[in-house]
């Protein structure tokens, strides 16, 4: 696969698993193609399989809200999901689905070459890290693997559902932004 765009046409036209039927958009991802930081989500919702864009729904603004607050510019992040398709009832993907698309995932990280990957949630975490641990537990701590730097955090819906986790994931947030300006020096 040579660029973004032959990404994008192939991915467009996949049908590896079930959620391809009931997508209305493809959702590959938003951003800076040459960005430092990766932010992997679980997967679009309603308001992302509509605009076909990931994170515009009001855990995206929340999202957009936090990494503004802490500094980051438009060109130092990427922002998508391990599937590429909504699931039905905003469910999370099962592992089939996101094994399906974790391929694609591999493509675009290949062409974006990050050196921060930001696991959103419990769903990026798992197949990233590849870990069944609890976010609550490992949420905040950097592990370094295959050139990358890795954080999980929680995935910005939570927030909305729990506002207490807002300090938490804005503490995370700000040390990925440490992290960057630290290897950005």
């Amino acid at each position: 696969m040579q660029g973004w765009e032959e990404l994008e046409k192939r991915c467009s036209g996949c049908m590896r698993c079930g959620l391809g039927k009931t997508r209305t958009n493809i959702v590959i991802g938003r951003g800076s193609k040459t960005a430092p930081v990766m932010l992997i989500g679980e997967g679009p919702g309603e308001q992302e399989d509509m605009q076909g864009k990931p994170f515009v729904g009001a855990a995206g603004q929340l999202l957009d809200l936090l990494l503004s607050a802490l500094m980051f510019r438009q060109d130092d992040y990427y922002i998508c999901n391990i599937v590429k398709c909504r699931p039905p009832s905003n469910r999370a993907p099962t592992d089939d689905e996101a094994q399906s698309c974790l391929p694609w995932l591999r493509k675009q990280t290949a062409l974006l070459r990050p050196k921060i990957m930001v696991c959103m949630g419990s769903t990026a975490m798992k197949h990233i890290l590849d870990r069944n641990a609890r976010i609550t537990q490992i949420r905040g701590q950097w592990t370094e693997r295959k050139g990358f730097w890795i954080m999980p955090t929680f995935h910005p819906a939570a927030l909305l559902r729990d506002a207490s986790k807002k300090v938490l994931m804005f503490e995370d947030m700000k040390k990925v932004k440490l992290k960057l300006d630290e290897l950005n020096r």
